[in-house]
């Protein structure tokens, strides 16, 4: 659950960063997204990019610990 409140916080942040991006590179002054469904889009595919690294990071993080706890031996 935790990791799900993560993702769709630092989603929202990731869209400000891409948008910012993209505003540097185009010389662009604001972005429009065209309404509130292409927003809630962007938001979700970045939700579930940043779930997805969560979740490999926390089974990396789990597995390491374990190796070290076996290797204690």
């Amino acid at each position: 659950m935790l990791k799900a409140a993560v993702a769709g916080v630092l989603g929202f942040i990731l869209i400000f960063i891409e948008s910012m991006i993209v505003m540097k590179l185009k010389g662009f002054e604001t972005i429009e997204y065209g309404g509130i469904a292409p927003f809630i889009n962007v938001w979700a595919m970045n939700f579930f990019f940043v779930y997805t690294i969560l979740t490999q990071v926390t089974r990396w993080y789990e597995s390491k610990q374990e190796l070290n706890e076996d290797s204690s031996f």
